[in-house]
């Protein structure tokens, strides 16, 4: 008979860098403004309360190998310009946890000059690290200059929070550290970013399990109503 003690999975409460990065999360969803929107304030919420449940269930934490891609070259450059920051606080909590992100593209095709100015790395959701089926949250990392083509999200009601940097939606706005970017379900959007400085967002994701486990991304150049190509 075999005596010998099991492996046990690690929990959120096993290694408290993730779960005081959750927290952060949350702060971020507390206290930013709405802007007097209605959709926004209830999304905020929404948010709130998925990490709320998610720090309450202690889920199991999955690490992923770290890996990195060429835009990660930038990371230190953004996490400096961000530390000092409003957003001070939450880089911070990221750098705590750096070391163990999974740096990734997200598609199946990615274009060849988006390969050295875009990457992503997730932080809690279906696949992990702190796994979740209901939220997805994560950064992104933007190199200067970068253009991230027009797409959307089936099913997804998304938002960024700019941390370092400056970026721009479809042209309407330009967005800096405490910045929040409202994203609704099947909305076309396109990111272009400052030439001078990388832009470092953190990100999150809402909607039905199905629609988080088996998102699909698609680069679009139809035009849109309302929405230029240039």
């Amino acid at each position: 008979m075999n005596d010998m003690p099991q492996a046990t999975e690690a929990t959120l409460r096993d290694l408290p860098d993730w779960r005081y990065l959750l927290q952060e999360y949350y702060e971020l969803y507390r206290f930013l403004p709405s802007g007097g929107s209605g959709r926004i304030r209830s999304h905020q919420r929404n948010v709130r309360e998925a990490i709320s449940r998610v720090l309450k269930a202690n889920p199991a934490i999955r690490l992923q190998p770290p890996a990195q891609k060429r835009v990660t070259a930038h990371l230190k450059r953004a996490l400096d310009q961000g530390r000092g920051d409003r957003m001070g606080k939450m880089v911070r909590a990221l750098e705590s946890v750096q070391d163990n992100l999974s740096w990734q593209y997200g598609y199946e095709k990615v274009p060849k000059a988006l390969q050295g100015s875009y990457a992503y790395a997730e932080v809690t959701g279906p696949t992990g690290p702190v796994v979740s089926a209901e939220i997805i949250l994560g950064i992104v990392l933007f190199a200067p200059g970068c253009t991230y083509p027009a797409h959307a999200h089936k099913g997804i009601t998304e938002s960024y929070i700019c941390l370092s940097g400056a970026v721009s939606e479809n042209h309407q706005g330009v967005y800096v550290p405490g910045s929040l970017i409202f994203n609704p379900p099947e909305h076309l959007h396109r990111i272009t970013v400052g030439v001078n400085e990388p832009a470092l967002l953190a990100y999150a994701w809402m909607g039905a399990p199905a629609d988080l486990q088996d998102q699909k991304m698609v680069f679009t150049r139809s035009r849109k109503e309302g929405q230029s190509d240039r």
